[in-house]
């Protein structure tokens, strides 16, 4: 508790802080909340897959301008020291309708800034992806996007990306979060008023010029040899900085029948008619569905506050199908694949990456068109690092991206966007559900053809948030008592190996105990993933952004292309109940 009450008495009492904060935490002292105080200063806020990100509120542990600058600066050390060689010194910065987003951006640019490097900051909110562009178009060594992404509305957010366009991997995260630790006085932090920085020109606002070249690059997307039914599309950005691009580009690829949710149109921080904007929770979408209903449109898209998740619904007949993240990926792949090979647009070489649970029905998919299909961990980043290597030529033989994507609604593609990019993965999917609009066919119609070719897989996700020092604590413990002590069983199903991501190694259960098999060849990182004897996976991580620990459950069975839709119907019920038998095993074994 010793450094928790240091800590506290210095945001209590330094002048860096303004009146408001000192007063907050000198409470908080004054009424001996020791409970509170330590989950405000048991830690620092700590960059995992997405950067860093936290709830909203003064301390060490919170989001809040302080830890922004700090982190800025540390971000700042690590650039002039990367970079010492350039003359001239550039980020990008874009910020979401979160609260404190614009305050976040600007502070983000005052301390750039103050640190002799220019900063292009957009004028307005705009989405991820359209960060991740602007740090390539610019030439940027860097760029920042404030967000959260789907979280809850009390948290905010901080993506810190590279000179590629992608998010930090190793060893510039590791980097950042040394140089952040080492500051430890708030006063260090240099900064330039933001007024000051814009009349110096070290501060660039940033408008129409960012727009028209990143929509320039989405018209080169669109497939302009098949033959689109008339479609009817609602789309909700769930208040956040989606309905400019997306109805943007939507019209770029010839939909102008497209309805906004009128009451999730106007960006809001406080997202007052959804408990969470996130397009993978079925609930966000209820109001979007409803209106689809009442119109009788075709599809229903959503996108998450800063555009770089998609959520689709289709209309099939009278019934409205939400599909899930790998459902999604699976058909995009699909598609994109199957079209370029038509349309002789296929490259030499093409690439399909996805991430470790991510389905494998993906990688069956790419085989079937001739593509390569590689995995990566879980976290955009590590996709789009993989097609910088290649792009780099630091990976060889060269192989050029096509698509991919994660099982959490994320996809991308081409590759002049480095991150998962919803704006993009809306136009596609109305094309997609045009085209076999078109033919007369259901996209449940298209997913079963996939498993006919390729087998029925079937696929979820478990996640139980336990927040604070206790949950961190408590997940912690759990992944350790896994590796001590293996399952070798789930579900009377045996276990036949495992992998351990953070050990970089594979195991294989024989003779009644489990034996080194190999090396895991990707990155560490705190994953656990175990393959049982019926051709299952299940993979154990926990969030590297938020209170979480994630459970992700694969089924796949092998069926005859000719199986007829009643058996066939039988094998995804047979893999449902194999996967609920699953989750409730592992939900045993976590308690």
């Amino acid at each position: 508790m010793g450094d928790v009450k240091a800590q506290a008495h210095y945001w209590a009492t330094s002048a860096v802080f303004d009146l408001d904060t000192r007063k907050e935490i000198s409470n908080l002292i004054k009424s001996g909340n020791d409970a509170e105080l330590h989950e405000r200063f048991y830690r620092n806020l700590e960059f995992g897959t997405g950067g860093m990100r936290g709830v909203l509120g003064a301390g060490t542990s919170q989001m809040n301008i302080y830890n922004v600058r700090k982190a800025t600066q540390a971000f700042a050390d690590h650039l002039l020291k990367v970079f010492a060689h350039k003359s001239e010194k550039s980020i990008s910065i874009s910020f979401d309708s979160r609260h404190f987003s614009r305050e976040f951006a600007e502070a983000t640019a005052e301390v750039m800034a103050g640190n002799g490097i220019k900063a292009y900051i957009t004028k307005e909110m705009r989405p991820t992806p359209m960060l991740s562009f602007m740090v390539r178009h610019f030439k940027c060594l860097g760029g920042v996007c404030v967000t959260a992404s789907h979280n809850p509305p009390n948290y905010n957010g901080y993506k810190v990306y590279w000179e590629t366009g992608g998010q930090i991997v190793p060893p510039h995260d590791a980097e950042i979060i040394k140089n952040y630790e080492n500051i430890r006085a708030y006063e260090d932090i240099k900064s330039m008023p933001f007024s000051q920085a814009l009349q110096e020109g070290l501060v660039i606002e940033i408008g129409r010029e960012l727009d028209d070249t990143y929509f320039e690059k989405v018209s080169e997307l669109v497939s302009r040899q098949r033959r689109l039914a008339p479609i009817k599309i609602v789309f909700t950005p769930l208040h956040g900085t989606g309905t400019y691009p997306v109805t943007k580009a939507l019209e770029i690829f010839g939909f102008d029948d497209v309805l906004v949710v009128p009451e999730q149109t106007a960006p809001d921080g406080n997202f007052p008619t959804v408990k969470f904007p996130n397009p993978e929770d079925p609930a966000a979408l209820e109001m979007a569905v409803a209106l689809a209903k009442k119109e009788r449109a075709d599809l229903v898209l959503a996108t998450d506050p800063d555009t770089d998740r998609i959520g689709i619904v289709v209309r099939e007949g009278d019934d409205w199908v939400a599909l899930n993240g790998n459902q999604i990926g699976s058909l995009l792949v699909d598609y994109v694949l199957a079209t370029y090979k038509s349309n002789d647009r296929l490259p030499d070489s093409p690439l399909v990456i996805k991430t470790i649970v991510t389905t494998d029905l993906q990688q069956k998919i790419a085989e079937y068109y001739g593509a390569d299909c590689e995995e990566t961990l879980t976290g955009f980043k590590w996709i789009c690092d993989l097609i910088e290597s290649y792009e780099s030529g630091n990976k060889q033989p060269y192989k050029k991206y096509v698509c991919g994507g994660e099982e959490s609604f994320g996809f991308l593609l081409d590759s002049f966007v480095r991150d998962k990019d919803a704006v993009t993965a809306c136009c596609l999917a109305a094309e997609m559900l045009a085209n076999y609009k078109e033919q007369g066919k259901t996209l449940t119609q298209v997913l079963d053809q996939i498993f006919r070719r390729h087998g029925v897989y079937q696929e979820s996700l478990a996640t139980i948030t336990l927040p604070g020092a206790e949950g961190a604590a408590k997940i912690q413990s759990f992944m350790d008592s896994l590796r001590k002590q293996p399952p070798t069983a789930f579900a009377d199903t045996e276990v036949v190996s495992y992998k351990d991501f953070k050990e970089s190694k594979s195991y294989s259960y024989e003779n009644g105990k489990y034996v080194p098999s190999g090396q895991v060849s990707l990155p560490t990182s705190n994953v656990l993933q175990f393959m049982m004897s019926d051709g299952s996976k299940i993979s154990v991580r926990p969030s590297g952004t938020e209170p979480k620990i994630k459970f992700y459950y694969s089924v796949s069975l092998a069926v005859s292309p000719d199986i007829s839709d009643e058996d066939l119907n039988m094998s995804k019920r047979y893999c449902q109940e194999k996967l609920d038998a699953y989750e409730s095993a592992m939900a045993a074994f976590f308690q």
